[in-house]
């Protein structure tokens, strides 16, 4: 699939990420996805095209791609469906989610299904574009080491979590957010800056969201009587303790 001329300066490592880089790409309105499949190829990328969330299912498991691009309303399964049984089936393959539904509640869906973004229509294609690459990147960063914090552990890439020798049944948003704290040890993160690094955009002062999560974490962090972890600074926003 050849890739469409350009006097673009991209770095040559991020030409070749992208230029090897395949994408599934589940979208039922034919228009669509004619149009988002061909801004693709012309990027560089290799693209499966899909038109139901059955196919898409079978594709990613079969073909293992390197990023999906669900559409949320398709047939046969929709969107947060396929998203959450790759998730179920130990899948990590980044996850783009497409929707005209762009109410609040719809994207926080989205997330919590296992999506790593949220992208609702209508959008440019270049936004579309700069996402990919964003989630292409966070994806090539490699294997980590656990994060060790007093007796808590955190294996990012198992994405497994253990306080002593318990370990900690956490959803993907829950997951998220504490290791978005641990790696900010010690440090006061703004409600802003979590709701943007974790849900993609801020919910404003209004929103209830990242309190309730919090108040998740700590239930399960502290389910057996462990001290706190995750610090409270009224007005400000959050800390992980490093003891």
């Amino acid at each position: 699939m050849g890739r469409a001329p350009s006097g673009n300066t991209t770095g040559r490592g991020e030409r070749e990420q992208r230029a090897l880089a395949r994408v599934l790409l589940a979208e039922d309105d034919p228009a669509a996805l004619e149009s988002v499949s061909r801004a693709l190829q012309l990027e560089g990328y290799e693209v499966d095209e899909v038109r139901d969330g059955a196919e898409a299912l079978r594709v990613a498991v079969e073909a293992m791609p390197d990023l999906l691009v669900l559409d949320v309303m398709m047939p046969e399964v929709d969107g947060l469906t396929v998203c959450r049984r790759l998730r179920s089936l130990g899948h990590r393959t980044p996850i783009l989610m497409m929707t005209a539904r762009a109410e609040l509640s719809d994207r926080v869906s989205g997330l919590d299904a296992g999506a790593d973004d949220y992208l609702p229509k209508p959008f440019a294609l270049d936004e579309l574009l700069a996402r990919i690459r964003a989630l292409l990147r966070r994806a090539s960063y490699g294997v980590r080491g656990p994060v060790q914090l007093g007796d808590l552990t955190i294996d990012e890439d198992s994405r497994r979590v253990w306080r002593g020798e318990r370990e900690i049944d956490l959803t993907k948003t829950e997951f998220d957010l504490l290791v978005l704290l641990a790696r900010n040890a010690g440090m006061v993160l703004s409600h802003s800056t979590i709701y943007e690094q974790i849900w993609g955009f801020d919910f404003g002062a209004e929103s209830n969201s990242l309190p309730v999560y919090i108040g998740y974490l700590r239930r399960k962090l502290e389910a057996k009587g462990e001290p706190r972890l995750i610090e409270t600074v009224r007005g400000v926003g959050y800390a992980l303790s490093r003891r």
